[in-house]
């Protein structure tokens, strides 16, 4: 459970022990909340108490009389308000009248609880003010949250982006300058480098699309009986000039017959990251082995590598969005940092886990389990 506190403040020392009595063993829970809440309760008498605790100690819901021996209730709302406090505030009072009632709401207050209130009267007004408190933080923290991706996501789009580009336009212009002669052939290098650079950016492209259909849940799903098998060599034949260019060999070991019922598209966007991933952050000579199986329910896709391994650290940011793991070892490889959070968003869509066991310089082992 998490626990909110809250400080109640009044002059009158019933209404302050018999509301902790009645929030005492109190709890609220909601089907939107992943837990319920219960309640730390402080008191304060005076209006200069409750700011100096409001100064000292995180409060997250304050039950508020307006009529305080030194400042009233009214004054302490302005200070919350005026400190921009995360703080809800529920008026309890004997006096309420519209022109209170003005003030108070345009200082932040969240609703009035009239004395002398009954138990249930207390504990729904509770009850409201801490869903709508919990709704107000989400909210707050999704709009940052938002900010930060976004921040990313143009971050990670014009630096891989203006890279790539700049490379061309180099290359253009030496062509177009014709600076190392007449022959189209001495400028097949350059052309040869402007084409892979064009297919780094297209598949960045693709991976944000990816990941902005998943996101926003407007991808359409194709699902029909697939031969996982044929997918995998199907796959593994695509990487095979990206391997053989390396030295690296690719092995499949597969029993027969695994079919599954899924998106094709999902499933070769999921094997392709994977080994490519292994061919990718492998060793010159290197091996990659691709195993298929059917094991107690579950379909497994395992692709281990003879790699750089990664450390610790390393796999703990591994399948975060915009995230590329970068050391003296991985400098030289290009990626957008999206294909592993975009696999394994994929694979959660099946209910399934992907796992990741590595170590430095010895390689990396990907398991996907799927329930059937």
């Amino acid at each position: 459970m998490s626990v909110l506190t809250i400080l109640i403040v009044d002059d009158e020392p019933g209404i302050r022990s018999g509301a902790e009595r009645i929030l005492r063993d109190f709890s609220v829970g909601y089907p939107f909340m992943d837990e319920d809440f219960t309640f730390n309760i402080m008191e304060a008498e005076t209006g200069e108490k409750a700011i100096e605790i409001i100064d000292s100690t995180k409060i997250d819901i304050i039950l508020l009389d307006n009529k305080l021996p030194g400042i009233d209730g009214i004054e302490v709302l302005e200070y919350i308000n005026e400190n921009q406090l995360d703080i809800s505030v529920m008026m309890i009072t004997s006096y309420a009248s519209l022109e209170l009632a003005i003030k108070a709401t345009n200082n932040g207050a969240f609703n009035f609880v009239p004395k002398p209130f009954t138990p249930q009267e207390l504990r729904t007004s509770v009850e409201n003010i801490t869903k709508n408190l919990f709704l107000r933080r989400m909210t707050k923290k999704m709009k940052e949250e938002g900010k930060e991706i976004r921040f990313q996501f143009l971050s990670v789009l014009s630096h891989e982006l203006k890279s790539p580009i700049n490379a061309i336009e180099g290359y253009l212009r030496i062509m177009k300058e014709k600076q190392v002669g007449e022959n189209i052939d001495d400028y097949m290098e350059m052309i040869l480098r402007s084409i892979e650079r064009i297919k780094g950016m297209r598949a960045l492209i693709l991976d944000l699309l990816d990941l902005t259909r998943m996101e926003s849940g407007k991808k359409k799903r194709d699902l029909r009986n697939i031969d996982l098998s044929e997918l995998v060599k199907n796959v593994a034949g695509s990487i095979e000039p990206l391997a053989i260019q390396r030295s690296i060999e690719i092995n499949i070991a597969s029993d027969e017959d695994i079919m599954m019922m899924a998106d094709k598209s999902e499933m070769e966007i999921i094997i392709n990251n994977l080994i490519s991933n292994a061919v990718k952050y492998n060793k010159e000579n290197g091996k990659v082995f691709v195993n298929l199986s059917n094991r107690n329910g579950c379909i497994i896709i395992s692709i281990e590598d003879t790699g750089i391994g990664m450390t610790q650290d390393e796999k703990a940011l591994l399948f975060k969005d915009f995230v590329r793991i970068k050391n003296e070892k991985t400098k030289y490889v290009t990626g957008s940092g999206l294909g592993l959070s975009i696999a394994k968003k994929m694979v959660e869509l099946y209910k399934g886990k992907i796992e990741v066991v590595s170590e430095p310089d010895k390689g990396s082992v990907f398991t996907v389990s799927i329930p059937v």
